[in-house]
């Protein structure tokens, strides 16, 4: 329907400003309308189904360059547009590494005429070596806003306090943290705790977390710096992130669906598909992840999809690389999961999964995306259908690969429609060429 005003009939709009019943009026790359208005233009209906502005998730692994037997990023970009994603962050923890203008040139040349907007974190450190600051002024002319060693932890503390200092003249940009202490972690595998214990196996203590995110604070607090803390796995650590907003410090976190619904104890089940970094904690953890997001706490839901090929996934697991998949999924699982049983409302599930990521990655604004639904704004939207059950199967998922944490669930909810700039990239669960 690109090309003349359409319309999608009878959903109910879910934005930062509320929720209520409207149709929504698409003239080329923006809404035209919202409310009773789809009379006279072509529609499809969507009664019952949720409409919000499009998904943000600023946590993927495309493995590009370096690392394609496992993703590219047009399989990356399918599964996300899929999963109701107008805009990803790439993490830059590839092979080479993302720490130049010149990488940063040639990731946006990749992402040309993807069925999603994909652009790139850069590293903090040259080769995410944790040795010299990149050329964090270069890179943010060139459009990049966060900065991140992902993967791994900037350990040295006056290059994460030079790096923090740097945002303040930069205006929106943004130094994200993996926050586990390589010293404590050392090569453990799962979280220290009665199931690594069990298993054999050696564990990945939440201390770990707790240390950076502590000193990262401070550094934050003493440069005004501004400081995001990426996939957040502990009690302790929000605990941090509490007190440090509510004494002005600039600091933002965001937690996987993973973090907000397995365990440490789900790993015997799910295998290596189970390992990830930081890894998966305890209930009363995943209790003070799930009161974050309620209260605004933790400001953003992204996936750190992490793709890894098969025979990479069949070692042993204290040996098999941690990471899950999760782009194409998350809506599902959020609303399915979360919304569906009331543990999250459903401006808030919104709030998570799209405004507020879109606004720590710099993506908001006059045409971009996260904004509310609303005439003017970019027609970046998706409609998820909350009564559309379907059991995830690996095999069926637009990734290449296949360590899905969900292999074998039936959820409840499904993205029906994603739509970029006023283009179908995904009609009727089917992405569109």
């Amino acid at each position: 329907m690109s090309g003349s005003n359409w319309a999608l009939r009878g959903g109910i709009v879910v934005d930062a400003r509320g929720v209520r019943q409207a149709d929504v009026v698409v003239a080329g790359d923006s809404i035209l309308d919202v409310g009773d208005v789809a009379g006279g233009v072509p529609s499809i209906d969507v009664s019952g189904c949720f409409v919000l502005p499009g998904l943000v998730d600023i946590q993927v692994h495309f493995r590009t360059p370096g690392g394609e037997s496992s993703e590219t990023m047009e399989s990356g970009a399918a599964a996300a547009a899929l999963g109701g994603v107008t805009a990803c962050v790439m993490m830059p923890n590839t092979d080479p590494v993302i720490d130049s203008v010149e990488m940063v040139r040639e990731v946006g040349r990749r992402a040309r005429g993807l069925p999603c907007d994909v652009v790139t974190s850069a590293a903090v450190t040259v080769g995410r070596a944790g040795e010299r600051l990149t050329d964090i002024e270069a890179l943010y002319a060139e459009g990049v806003r966060i900065f991140t060693d992902d993967g791994t932890a900037v350990a040295n503390a006056a290059l994460m306090r030079a790096a923090l200092a740097a945002t303040v003249a930069l205006p929106g940009a943004v130094v994200a943290q993996h926050a586990e202490d390589a010293d404590l972690v050392g090569v453990g595998a799962l979280n220290e705790g009665r199931v690594a214990a069990r298993l054999g196996l050696i564990g990945r203590p939440r201390e770990a977390e707790e240390v950076i995110v502590a000193r990262d604070l401070i550094l934050a607090r003493h440069t005004g710096g501004r400081y995001h803390v990426l996939h957040l796995s502990t009690a302790e650590a929000l605990g941090l992130v509490r007190s440090a907003r509510a004494a002005g410090v600039r600091v933002t976190a965001e937690v996987t669906p993973q973090h907000l619904l397995l365990t440490e104890d789900d790993v015997e089940r799910l295998g290596t598909s189970g390992k990830m970094n930081p890894p998966l904690r305890e209930m009363y953890d995943v209790a003070a992840l799930l009161d974050g997001v309620r209260d605004g706490s933790i400001d953003a839901i992204a996936t750190d999809h992490a793709p890894h090929d098969a025979v990479s996934k069949s070692r042993p697991l204290a040996e098999a690389p941690p990471g899950m998949l999760g782009v194409e999924t998350a809506a599902a699982v959020v609303f399915s999961e979360l919304v569906a049983t009331g543990a999250l409302g459903l401006q808030r599930a919104a709030v998570l999964l799209s405004s507020n990521p879109a606004r720590i990655a710099g993506l908001h604004g006059p045409g971009g995306h996260g904004g509310p639904v609303v005439p003017g704004a970019s027609a970046n939207l998706v409609v998820i259908d909350p009564n559309a059950p379907w059991v995830v199967t690996g095999d069926e998922l637009a990734s290449r690969s296949r360590n899905t944490p969900w292999q074998g669930k039936e959820l409840s909810a499904r993205v029906r429609h994603t739509v970029l700039r006023g283009r179908f990239t995904v009609r009727d669960g089917h992405l569109v060429a």
